[in-house]
């Protein structure tokens, strides 16, 4: 059971979901940011009022970890702490919505994921 691939694609979003608070604490970032910025990418969703391919298009844009693993490396290559805070904000989201089953959306309809129909 634990080894089919959606059990494997929620206990890695888990993973991510843990590792990015462990280490936003470990950074010492305050956690009231992290309370107001944690469900900004969801904004995007907003796409969905004008077509499901719109809302997949701009849902899917924040909800890789592309985006924010090239600010994480931005932070460190520039030396700008407070783009890491972002950054581990932006990953422990995308993992807690991969670990509760949420996943990319298909252009088809906002219930249509790479891991569910949910």
């Amino acid at each position: 059971m634990f080894s089919t691939p959606r059990m494997l694609l929620l206990m890695e979003g888990a993973t991510i979901f843990v590792a990015s608070l462990l280490l936003y604490r470990h950074y010492q970032a305050g956690w009231a940011l992290f309370a107001i910025l944690f469900f900004t990418p969801d904004i995007l969703m907003i796409g969905y009022a004008f077509n499901a391919r719109a809302g997949a298009a701009l849902y899917n844009s924040v909800h890789t970890l592309v985006s924010p693993g090239v600010l994480l490396a931005i932070s460190f290559l520039a030396g700008k702490p407070n783009l890491l805070s972002l950054a581990l904000i932006w990953t422990a989201h995308i993992g807690l919505d991969r670990a509760i089953g949420y996943g990319l959306k298909y252009p088809t309809h906002f219930k249509g994921t790479h891991l569910q129909h949910v």
